[in-house]
């Protein structure tokens, strides 16, 4: 007869670590959104180390994460359905990227756990955390910590610090943590795991959600209630809209003259592109993008106008400077979005914000619709629908005419009048541009990338493009590209072929986080990863030529004779690297060399590298200037011209700042 539980009593009890308990907990749990049903978290990345490997990693393996088929004392157990699967990685910031690179892909509705050691293991989260909970994704973290009990004091890799006892280095992930808990006794895993999952499932407060495991509390047993591992589903809900503020949202558009939606990432996360996709189609209302947007509609629909913001395109742009009202449907409104509060200029714009959060809601004092995006859109167009409201002909005609000159405006960025040349970064734009169809998903995230995809790229897919902007942080592209092919591999199973996913790096990307290379390569995983080597940080060297500091620190050379670095570029061969991690590597010298690479690339089976080096643009296949300014603050004083120079612009631009009330 089985013992049970001093907390339930009647109930049937299971003895096993904490540890243990909680992969067995983890494999038992499930999202359910619109009648689909999945795992909620189906596997484990994970870097071991005395604070993690008899715990979390003993449990891992007896969960069935190698190959085997699981069982053992008390792990997931009980089948294939229940194992829980290991990933290896090799950085453990890298491993969060690869988890958020899987939950955005999967919709938010399965994401990935994430393990390490206590000290640098855990600490190397924080900047995966900040991102995922920036961009609203979920992700699991488990870092080891401390002795709860205290045996000895301090241990390897332990913070002291003499004003409180409980603090450990894990506590630098709270403040990027959706939910932050530490586990010191086993008991407390119920409420606190319980907790950890409805915040994961929860649309409008989901992102890095961190159990701080200390090392003595995993490895301690515990008799555990059978009801703890109970399959459970956590609905994913849609929020509609209040009914007054549906009233006033259907006023408000019905006067609006010149609407302009912007579409952001809760349209992709809602899954509602269909959606939008109705409602512009009854009303007529063009559509703007922001970075997490881009997308929601295909890049040849005749409401879409491309990108918004400092990194948008100029029809966009134009239309937001005379907007009446802005209808943003999920999305914040950064700063970039906004040109830094300059960029709605009509003296009498209203907003009107659908957001699943109250928060993101009421930005720029905007009439708020708490709703999901797909819900509330629904209930936009079912309300207009009998009120005849479509936007005047003339408006459409005006904002279709402005996208037919901007595509113009592309195919000049992306032609190639010289195919011996070396390529500019937007001929490899315009070379890819070429190549790709629905099936492929571009990954970046950092450099001077994004603004030239955000202006340029066709998006033809709604998961096509894939550039994480909410923290730009360097390094993403590689792992969250394995990420996103598991999540791909998921979905179509093992006899179809994977999509064709390229992560696009600039070098000084590259050098920050090549080494989920290697975990490509173990996993066979056909990453399509381009390395475009332009010898420094290019994009930060623009703005720094732009704001007075005439690209100073931005540039991989050797030193010259004054200690500055404007000497020959260093001869750091990123190809041999990649090569060296594992990967093929096909150099491309020329644009015809790049369009026959990138076309073998795409039809590579396994990890392959493209190497190009880059040209510095011209007027002719240069990407259009920014439409829309971004503050980044000027020296109030200085002794150089291009400083003095850049600050009277600043102070040119600074003045059209407004603030919405």
């Amino acid at each position: 007869m089985s013992p049970t539980s001093p907390a339930n009593p009647g109930c049937p009890t299971r003895r096993l670590t904490t540890a243990q308990a909680l992969v067995a907990f983890l494999a038992r749990q499930y999202t359910e959104r619109d009648g689909r049903r999945q795992r909620l978290i189906s596997a484990t990345w994970g870097i071991f180390g005395h604070g993690n490997v008899a715990g979390i990693g003993q449990a891992l393996m007896e969960a069935g994460g190698g190959r085997s088929t699981g069982g053992g004392n008390g792990g997931a157990g009980n089948g294939a359905a229940h194992r829980m699967p290991y990933l290896q990685g090799r950085n453990e910031q890298a491993m969060v990227h690869a988890a958020v690179g899987y939950a955005r892909q999967s919709g938010r509705l399965s994401a990935h756990a994430v393990t390490t050691s206590i000290g640098p293991g855990a600490t190397n989260l924080v900047t995966g955390a900040a991102l995922a909970s920036i961009n609203r994704l979920p992700v699991l973290l488990l870092p080891g910590d401390t002795f709860a009990t205290r045996p000895a004091d301090p241990v390897l890799q332990q913070l002291e610090v003499e004003y409180a006892g409980d603090v450990s280095v894990n506590d630098c992930l709270r403040p990027v943590s959706r939910y932050f808990d530490r586990i010191t006794r086993p008991e407390a895993l119920i409420p606190a795991a319980l907790q950890a999952m409805r915040v994961l499932a929860d649309p409008a407060g989901t992102g890095a959600v961190t159990l701080a495991l200390p090392q003595d509390v995993q490895a301690e047993a515990y008799d555990w209630p059978e009801e703890f591992f109970a399959e459970r589903d956590w609905h994913v809900r849609r929020p509609a809209p209040d009914a007054h503020e549906l009233e006033t949202a259907v006023r408000a558009v019905r006067s609006a003259r010149r609407p302009l939606i912007v579409a952001g990432g809760g349209v992709r996360h809602s899954a509602a592109e269909e959606t939008l996709a109705a409602f512009t189609a009854a009303t007529r209302v063009p559509v703007a993008s922001t970075q997490a947007g881009k997308g929601a509609l295909r890049h040849d629909h005749p409401a879409d106008v491309g990108g918004i913001g400092h990194t948008g395109t100029a029809t966009a742009d134009e239309l937001a400077r005379t907007a009446d009202l802005v209808i943003g449907i999920g999305t914040r409104f950064s700063d970039f979005t906004t040109a830094s509060g300059t960029l709605f200029a009509n003296p009498d714009v209203r907003f009107l914000h659908l957001n699943i959060t109250g928060f993101d809601a009421h930005k720029l004092a905007a009439l708020p619709l708490v709703a999901d995006a797909r819900a509330g859109l629904e209930a936009l167009t079912a309300a207009l629908a009998g009120r005849g409201y479509r936007v005047d002909p003339a408006y459409e005609t005006e904002y279709t005419g402005a996208k037919e000159a901007w595509e113009e405006r592309v195919e000049a960025s992306f032609a190639t009048p010289d195919p011996t040349a070396r390529p500019t970064q937007t001929q490899v734009l315009g070379l890819l541009d070429a190549l790709v169809t629905e099936d492929d998903i571009l990954i970046n995230a950092a450099g001077s990338l994004p603004g030239d995809l955000h202006k340029l790229w066709r998006t033809r897919s709604r998961d096509q493009y894939h550039v994480e902007y909410g923290y730009s942080c360097m390094g993403y592209e590689i792992p969250a590209a394995i990420g996103v092919l598991l999540a791909d591999g998921a979905r179509t199973g093992p006899d179809r072929p994977r999509r064709p996913v390229w992560a696009l790096v600039g070098d000084g990307t590259y050098l920050m986080n090549p080494t989920e290379i290697v975990t490509a390569v173990q996993e066979n995983l056909p990453l399509k990863l381009v390395i475009l080597q332009n010898h420094g940080y290019a994009s930060i060297g623009g703005l720094s030529e732009s704001v007075g500091a005439e690209r100073f620190g931005t540039a991989y050379r050797h030193r010259d004779a004054d200690g500055g670095f404007t000497g020959p570029p260093l001869p750091v061969d990123l190809a041999a690297n990649a090569a060296s991690l594992g990967t093929r590597v096909l150099r491309a010298a020329t644009v015809d060399d790049l369009r026959t690479v990138l076309s073998e690339a795409r039809d590579a089976s396994g990890p392959t590298c493209v190497y190009v080096e880059t040209e510095t643009p011209d007027t002719v296949s240069g990407p259009p200037p920014a439409q829309a300014w971004w503050d980044v603050p000027v020296a109030e004083t200085a002794s150089r011209p291009a400083a003095v120079k850049a600050r009277e612009e600043y102070d040119r631009q600074v003045a059209a700042r407004r603030r919405h009330l």
